[in-house]
């Protein structure tokens, strides 16, 4: 159990540490107020991208704009507001909000106005509560004050100068609570319907009007930390209008220029929107990216919107912003975490030009989902912070970047050249895979050999023979992982390949015979190539077994190598030694394993040393299947000589020449055998070194050339065919004077 568990702790340790380390050092940003400037950046264009919504019909702003600040020489005078008033209270507004501060006479008219305000029960004026200079406010008109219809003409203005939340209330310095402008013209008009406010738990400030409910804004909500939490706040959630609201400038109203039923049961709103004047204010709204200047919104305007959101909510028409508790923003940050780091974690072992590409371009993506969530989210009323989601989606994606880049792209260099890119996969995400140690299992042995390459090699000069070499390797090296086969060991020219460790698979045998004729049809390639600098070609013989091996590291701790060991890796060695050039010899066990599908040219019963009984192994010409690869089907053509050539021979015992020279007589000959006769009797399957001496009077002096005995004739064994193994260059020569 505990060496599961610790497996799959190992396979995910990317995983494991980068999401704790990630999350915990966004939260602590989150904490320190960091990441603020940056949320509140982004809740304001998902508020600018919201769609147009038409204009609140039930606000109209009587508005002071610049032609009538000069034209009306401002301030008014008491006489001409109250004119104003009167005006308007003949078109029977249900509530009047007067957005101008009147704490000080102007006369003539000022007991007019007076008699006006009396008069008014639905006329509500404002106050200053907070100065943020003097700390001292501004006087409300005495009058309404005395009667109670005044309102708090405050904002709460982000550090940054933005007007994100809405102050339905605050105290004054008597510890009075006073009502906003905005929320106490809503107020009235709601009453009128019949809604009113209703407390719903005085210790959350819960509270409830119509079919929303409030809660007051708290100091981490949202996008903020440690915000100023004083009076009774709620978060904006400004409409994006096409245009501002219903207007109609002061001096039209004063001239009777007023379209019917424009100010009917409406709130009328009566304030500043001269440039000149300093009563502007920067919101979510001001920070569009493409747009030429900054917007401003004047104080009369946010009144409005105010009024609209308290009342729109109360009708159900708009929700009220809600947040996520910080336990749940947290559970939103980890989620992310995992999301960037599972990424980016599972695609680690794929090649680099492959990796980056598709986790960047996956990563892109799944933030596009982050933030366009986000963004419906705040359309159905919940601001779920972007920001901290989307630094940890992109930072833990870069952390296990970063980490896989350095640690592994250097393992796959060392690895690579030895192992395929799956090995390597397999060994790093094994905690036991670099231990030293094995275990037994099955597993299907390829070895190859070329054939004449040390005889090439002795008339090359030695740079040529690194470069054929390196030409001949690197060609297999690309068919063996195209078969996902594993590269064991390079033998000089001999490669062993592995078929089932460390990774087994249903069909390794399949894939061990179908490489094995891959790579002799790659042979085509090599010889080419040499043909270009002016070599001979070369043949390749291949032996394949299939058997159970010791499979593991082997060595010591300094210095250890993944292999397999065992009878069968011996075997598979010897029956590679039995072929010949352009051969592919299989075992019966590998024969069986692939059932139906090999093509077999032919077979032969032999017994290395050390085996006890002799056994059968099989030339294979091609695999049918889904792999359909096979070799051509040569037809061997034998010229008979008038002439018999005498020759001289020496057996080889594995790579050494036996003293004892033999002599015989070449019979027939062909561009790859010979049919030779030879007093001494040899065995099946010998390796022989051949000189010819002479043809009648001519003496050839042609040597070392390398056979192997492939079918004997005669009970007697003096009569029997070779095949060519390695061929000097002058043979051709000879062979063409033949014809």
């Amino acid at each position: 159990m505990w060496a599961k568990l610790k497996k799959q702790l190992w396979q995910w340790r990317g995983i494991i540490f980068t999401v704790p380390s990630t999350t915990t050092i966004l939260i602590g940003l989150r904490c320190l107020g960091l990441l603020q400037p940056l949320e509140l950046a982004a809740l304001d264009q998902f508020f600018v991208l919201r769609p147009t919504e038409p204009v609140d019909e039930r606000i109209v702003i009587v508005e002071v704009n610049e032609k009538d600040v000069q034209k009306l020489n401002w301030p008014i005078s008491d006489a001409k507001l109250a004119k104003l008033l009167s005006i308007i209270k003949e078109h029977q507004p249900r509530v009047i909000g007067l957005d101008i501060y009147r704490d000080l006479p102007v006369e003539p008219g000022h007991s007019d106005l007076i008699k006006i305000f009396e008069s008014t029960p639905n006329l509500i004026g404002i106050k200053k509560v907070v100065s943020e200079t003097s700390g001292f406010g501004v006087n409300p008109p005495p009058t309404l004050a005395d009667l109670g219809q005044v309102a708090a003409n405050d904002f709460i203005i982000d550090s940054d100068g933005r007007v994100r939340r809405n102050l339905l209330s605050l105290k004054d310095n008597k510890g009075e609570l006073v009502l906003s402008l905005g929320t106490d013209l809503a107020l009235t008009y709601l009453e009128e319907l019949g809604i009113t406010l209703e407390m719903l738990d005085p210790n959350t400030n819960k509270m409830k009007l119509g079919k929303a409910i409030f809660h007051a804004f708290q100091a981490n909500d949202g996008g903020y930390v440690g915000a100023m939490t004083g009076g009774y706040q709620i978060l904006s959630n400004f409409p994006n209008h096409r245009s501002q609201y219903r207007t109609i400038s002061i001096s039209n109203v004063l001239e009777g220029q007023i379209p019917e039923n424009l100010l009917r049961n409406r709130i009328v709103l009566i304030g500043i929107t001269a440039e000149s004047n300093p009563d502007y204010f920067y919101t979510s709204f001001s920070n569009q990216l493409f747009a030429q200047k900054v917007t401003k919104f004047s104080g009369v305007s946010i009144h409005a919107y105010i009024a609209s959101q308290v009342i729109s909510s109360a009708f159900g028409e708009r929700p009220l912003i809600k947040v996520w508790s910080d336990p749940w923003e947290w559970v939103w940050i980890f989620a992310w975490s995992v999301v960037g780091a599972t990424l980016a974690w599972t695609r680690r072992y794929r090649k680099e030009n492959r990796m980056i590409p598709f986790t960047a371009m996956s990563t892109v993506l799944l933030g596009a989902v982050l933030i366009g969530g986000s963004y419906l989210a705040l359309l159905l009323g919940w601001w779920i912070p972007v920001v901290p989601g989307c630094l940890a989606l992109f930072g833990s994606t870069a952390v296990i970047t970063v980490y896989v880049a350095h640690s592994t792209s250097q393992m796959r260099q060392t690895f690579g050249r030895y192992l395929t890119h799956e090995v390597v996969a397999n060994l790093l995400e094994t905690p036991e895979g670099l231990k030293l140690g094995g275990e037994k299992r099955i597993v299907t042995i390829l070895i190859s050999d070329l054939r004449g390459f040390s005889a090439l090699s002795e008339g090359v000069a030695p740079d040529k023979i690194v470069e054929i070499i390196n030409l001949y390797l690197e060609k297999m090296t690309n068919v063996v992982n195209d078969y996902k086969g594993t590269i064991n060991d390079f033998m000089g020219d001999g490669i062993l390949v592995m078929f089932g460790a460390p990774i087994a698979r249903d069909d390794d045998p399949e894939r061990a015979v179908a490489c094995a004729v891959a790579m002799q049809l790659a042979m085509d390639y090599i010889n080419s190539k040499l043909a270009e600098i002016n070599l001979p070609s070369l043949v390749m013989g291949i032996g394949i077994h299939t058997g159970e091996v010791l499979a593991g590291n082997i060595g010591s701790q300094q210095r250890a190598k993944y292999t397999v060991m065992g009878n069968n890796v011996n075997l598979a060695s010897r029956i590679e030694s039995y072929s010949v050039g352009g051969q592919i010899l299989v075992s019966e066990d590998t024969l069986k394993s692939i059932h139906s599908l090999a093509r077999v040219d032919g077979q032969m019963q032999v017994q290395p040393k050390g085996i006890h009984k002799p056994f059968t192994i099989y030339e294979i010409g091609g695999i049918s299947g889904k792999y359909n690869l096979f070799l051509p089907q040569k037809e061997e053509i034998f010229i008979t000589l008038k002439q018999e050539i005498a020759l001289e021979y020496k057996l080889l015992e594995g790579k050494c020449l036996v003293e004892e020279v033999l002599f015989g007589s070449l019979i027939k000959i062909s561009a790859t055998s010979a049919e030779i006769y030879s007093k001494q009797g040899v065995e099946l399957l010998s390796n022989l070194q051949i000189n010819f001496l002479s043809l009648g009077n001519e003496t050839l002096g042609l040597r070392n050339i390398y056979a192997k005995v492939v079918e004997i004739y005669n009970e007697d064994k003096t009569r029997f065919c070779i095949k060519f193994t390695a061929l000097p260059p002058e043979f051709k020569v000879f062979f063409d004077s033949l014809f």
